[in-house]
């Protein structure tokens, strides 16, 4: 009998909801008898009680995650903890919730690199950072296929003087590394029109195809109307139905977001739009800034950087991976953490990949090596071995807490949900590392 497709996609919250019910209950009880079990602890670093927005269980406080100390050569592997995380949920009922669990067409293992071989690229030296397996290259040749044929014959996306710059993105092989549960082309699919949709606003709106902060405010609103539908009066909906095609921004946001729709739930739907409107309002405050010429503090920057990041693309892993992080779950406090340190660390990761490429282009680049030596009065090269810093000390706090709530809440969406964080992550570091086209690091070493 042949392998059943993927299951119809349906939210998982009543059994979800009845498991978590049923964890704080037994966590309730173990307190009550003086016997709740500890969290486990990150080598390195001293146990960490239970993260926020479970009941009967605190926050670590900032001090709890000390500074990362300075990062040996080679990266080391993920703790204990991580790596229970990592190896997704076990027990009955639980084999549909593996990453390569359901899949359209059997997996093709990429070939093996010779024992000790890097990948493409150098990676930073100092950034923590876990190397993946090269992504399946079958897919990567399918899926790179079937976006540059969206982008050219559905949403004319780019003139042909852009062609190249759209090849070297090499957006194929960034999403199949960031998504290796993904059960189909089209989940990956999915992923890759938004992630071309969101760089389309960034590189028409604000950066060097034709961005500029002036007036950026209204692009930007009527762009986020194509992932937020506008409710108006019959008079103007086909004026505003009209617009949405008026650049190749909202053409790619209103035909991703359309798929996006066919394969996610309604809350998930939701979910990223709240992720796109905090995109957004980072793009204003940097435009802002840029306008009236300010160079933030570093705190300030780093608060930017919070809502100016990769935010939106791993949290619609449960929707690529063909299942659904419950809302309930997804808004609890301590989940909230783990996506924020997530976004936080990977958009710093690019402030660094992206450091000579942005000293080379027009203007004046706002990055963390350049916030750091412009506020604290360093080098360049100072500035940006801090920013190195700063990147560890988020990973390390990432890891500390997905662990700790992946101990404190074992629901199976919640568990893969951490895993697919933690993946994104990790491919996404591995896409700045390889990509050369576009990247090349300072000589600072």
């Amino acid at each position: 009998m042949p392998e059943p497709g993927p299951s119809p996609l349906q939210s998982s919250l009543p059994g979800a909801a009845a498991r978590f019910g049923a964890h704080v209950l037994g966590s309730a009880q173990a307190r009550a008898s003086g016997t709740l079990p500890g969290v486990p602890s990150v080598p390195g670093r001293p146990a960490m009680p239970g993260p926020a927005g479970l009941p009967g269980l605190s926050v670590p406080s900032a001090a709890t995650v000390p500074t990362a100390s300075p990062a040996p050569t080679a990266p080391p592997a993920p703790s204990p903890a991580l790596q229970r995380l990592l190896s997704g949920p076990s027990g009955l009922g639980t084999l549909g919730l593996h990453p390569a669990a359901r899949r359209e067409e059997p997996p093709v293992a990429a070939a093996a690199p010779e024992p000790g071989a890097p990948a493409a690229g150098n990676p930073v030296p100092g950034l923590y950072h876990h190397p993946v397996p090269e992504p399946d290259p079958v897919r990567v040749e399918e899926v790179s296929r079937r976006i540059k044929a969206w982008a050219v014959e559905e949403v004319d996306l780019f003139p042909d003087a852009w062609e190249n710059q759209f090849d070297g993105f090499h957006v194929g092989r960034y999403m199949v590394a960031c998504h290796p549960d993904a059960p189909t082309i089209e989940h990956l699919m999915v992923a890759t029109r938004l992630m071309v949709a969101e760089n389309a606003v960034d590189d028409c709106y604000c950066e060097d195809h034709g961005g500029s902060p002036i007036g950026l405010g209204g692009r930007l609103l009527l762009a986020h109307t194509a992932i937020d539908p506008l409710h108006t009066t019959k008079e103007y909906e086909p004026q505003w139905a009209e617009s949405l095609h008026a650049d190749a921004p909202r053409r790619a946001y209103r035909s991703a977001m359309d798929y996006f729709l066919r394969q996610s739930t309604p809350s998930q739907a939701d979910r990223y739009r709240h992720d796109m409107a905090r995109l957004h309002l980072g793009y204003l405050a940097e435009a802002a800034w840029a306008q009236t010429e300010y160079v933030p503090e570093v705190w300030e920057y780093l608060a930017m950087r919070q809502f100016n990041n990769f935010r939106p693309c791993p949290t619609i892993t449960d929707t690529v991976g063909g299942y659904e992080l419950p809302a309930d779950l997804h808004a609890q406090p301590a989940m909230q953490r783990v996506i924020a340190l997530a976004g936080n660390a990977t958009t710093i990761v690019n402030d660094l990949y992206s450091y000579t490429k942005e000293l080379a282009s027009p203007g004046r680049h706002m990055n963390l090596p350049v916030v750091i030596a412009d506020r604290e009065g360093t080098s360049d090269k100072e500035g940006y071995l801090k920013a190195v810093e700063v990147h560890n000390d988020l990973m390390h706090a990432f890891e500390a807490e997905a662990a700790a709530l992946a101990a404190a809440c074992p629901v199976p969406s919640v568990l893969r949900f951490l895993r697919g964080v933690a993946v994104w992550v990790d491919g996404n570091h591995y896409w700045h590392q390889t990509n050369t086209y576009r990247y090349s690091l300072p000589d600072f070493w």
